[in-house]
């Protein structure tokens, strides 16, 4: 079968084969034949050395098909079931399950280290246990989460990661009150899923913080009342706060630069809700008077910081009733040939998200 291959961390570009299998297969397990995947910059994150991730692999984590084949002791899936994968399933049963945060499960992250693919020449890993840029992916079957027919596949996609992070970010994690002021920096797929999160949650003002100009555009249609680039976030402090700063600022770029810029922009007693997926050796800087005298929050949120399940079935409602936009999010599209394509829209900034149809 096809599939997109990272030989090496650090190389920029995917080789499409067609020499790979997947493998695992059996009691606990579904296969799963992908029809839509989308590039999250995750993806990108764990082939440049960013997120640690065992090579060779195949990225993607964001995707949805159906079920070909169940294995032995699998109950409430079938053959032909449509589904999207979550990356992150709960196993029920360690402590921070118990705690109803289902997201801190580690159960997921250990298939990670577990290929579940090969080729000719050996074993092949799928990125955080999944690898959604292939035809066919084998999977425990709590990854495997039913849709309605009424959910297309690039649209269960999106639900399977960026846009359910980036709505709990809002709605889970910071709990954005009505009336609220809000800066979003970084306004890719899961940046505009806070906007639209914190526009549900009633903010007043929503200012959206990007680079490049198409995004900044794209923002203001999702909900921002204002787009503005990084060099103007303090002007846009000044004029909207009076220069005490935003109630709550979301920092969806996974650096400690944007972090401490989030930090800044956050008035004191405010919340600064971190999204962004940043490396293990880049260090935020925070001195302890200032932790003691602002008082300000700072909440790191993990895959929405909620029940992945129960986030999945109010993205889907919410999608239903016309209240966010899901089919916007989706600004490219590409065969699985074009993966490098969309790698570079990804890295210019051109595409929200880019849907890669197998």
């Amino acid at each position: 079968m096809r599939a997109a291959v990272l030989h090496e961390i650090g190389q920029d570009k995917l080789e499409v084969l067609d020499d790979v299998e997947a493998v695992g297969f059996g009691p606990g397990k579904v296969r799963i034949r992908v029809r839509a995947t989308g590039l999250c910059h995750s993806d990108v994150s764990a082939m440049s050395g960013v997120l640690p991730q065992p090579a060779p692999f195949i990225p993607g984590h964001e995707g949805a098909g159906e079920i070909l084949d169940v294995g032995d002791g699998v109950t409430g899936l079938s053959q032909g079931q449509r589904v999207l994968l979550c990356w992150l399933p709960a196993c029920g049963s360690c402590p921070a399950c118990k705690r109803g945060q289902t997201q801190l499960c580690l159960a997921g992250f250990m298939n990670a280290g577990v290929p579940n693919f090969k080729r000719p020449g050996g074993d092949v890993f799928g990125f955080a246990g999944t690898g959604t840029f292939t035809e066919e992916v084998v999977v425990d079957a709590g990854c495997a989460v039913p849709i309605p027919d009424d959910v297309p596949f690039d649209i269960a996609a999106l639900i399977g990661c960026g846009v359910t992070t980036g709505l709990g970010a809002a709605i889970n994690t910071a709990k954005v009150e009505a009336g609220s002021s809000v800066a979003v920096i970084g306004c890719g797929g899961v940046g505009i899923s806070a906007i639209q999160g914190a526009k549900l949650q009633g903010a007043a003002q929503i200012v959206a913080v990007d680079p490049v100009e198409s995004r900044r555009e794209a923002a203001l249609k999702f909900g921002a009342t204002e787009a503005v680039a990084p060099d103007a976030l303090a002007d846009a402090k000044q004029r909207i706060t009076g220069g005490e700063g935003f109630d709550y600022v979301f920092e969806v770029v996974g650096k400690s630069a944007t972090a401490r810029t989030a930090y800044e922009t956050t008035r004191r007693g405010g919340t600064l809700c971190v999204v962004g997926a940043g490396a293990l050796d880049d260090f935020l800087q925070l001195n302890m008077f200032e932790l003691f005298f602002d008082e300000k929050r700072i909440l790191p949120s993990m895959y929405g910081g909620g029940d992945v399940l129960r986030s999945y079935e109010r993205a889907i409602a919410l999608w239903r009733a016309g209240r966010i936009d899901l089919e916007s999010l989706i600004t490219h599209r590409v065969p699985l040939a074009g993966i490098n394509e969309a790698l570079e829209q990804m890295r210019t900034g051109a595409a929200l998200r880019t849907c890669i149809e197998i």
